[in-house]
Parts: C-alpha cells; structure tokens; sequence
C-alpha cells in the first residue's frame, strides 16, 4: 500500500520545537520532490515548505521561513520538517505529500499541492501556554 505516514506531532509552548517526520512505505520517496503543508480550522490548506528529490533546493513559506527547515533521507525513506520557535498561530494539522515543485515563469521555485500525489493523514501540532 502507497502511503505516507507522519509522527512527531503534539503539544508545545509557544518559543519551543518539534520535528516532524514522514514515512513513506510502499514506495521509494527518493525519485519525489517531499512537500509539508497545514491546514488550521476554517482555513485552506498552505504550502509550508519544499525539497527536491536530491535535497539540493528547498523552498520555504514567508510565514515559517528561518524558523523551520526540511530535510529527508532517502535512504530511510524518510522526510523530516524541524520547526523552531513555535507560535500560536502555528497551530495546525501539518500534512506530508509529494507536491509540484518547478520553477515558475519568474524563475522562482513554486511549491503547490498536488491533487493527484501521495498525501499522508496528518499529524496535529498545537502551540500553546
């Protein structure tokens, strides 16, 4: 069975951390760009950051960027999404997928959802005091 699985979710203090992490079984993550977005109550789901299928180039929404910082290990079959200084505002189910990630008609790396990728079944990351 093709799926992603992500752990490391939990409860946290605003100013702490939590590293998340993606499991792929059923197939190999490595030929795969690795995505994680979120999605809070009454909100859309967002794009948070993005890897390449070699870890070279990474992209990073404006909201989490220098406080977070994906990884993987292809070796593992594994993704990771470290996040630091945690906010209130962080608070979301936080998602696994393999996105579409190119370079847009500006030269600039997009990271989107893909409808038709593989998308794990979330991990729940609250921030509060």
């Amino acid at each position: 069975q093709v799926q992603l699985v992500e752990s490391g979710g939990g409860l946290v203090q605003p100013g702490g951390s939590l590293k998340l992490s993606c499991r792929a079984s059923g197939f190999a993550l490595a030929p795969f760009p690795i995505g994680w977005f979120r999605q809070a109550p009454g909100q859309e789901r967002e794009a948070i950051s993005c890897l390449d299928s070699s870890g070279t180039n990474e992209w990073y929404s404006d909201l989490t960027k220098g406080r977070s910082t994906i990884s993987r290990n292809n070796a593992e079959n594994t993704a990771y999404l470290q996040m630091n200084s945690l906010k209130p505002e962080d608070t979301a189910i936080y998602y696994c997928a393999t996105p579409k990630f190119y370079y847009n008609d500006h030269g600039s790396l997009a990271c989107v959802s893909d409808p038709l990728g593989t998308w794990g079944q979330g991990t729940q990351v609250t921030v509060t005091s």
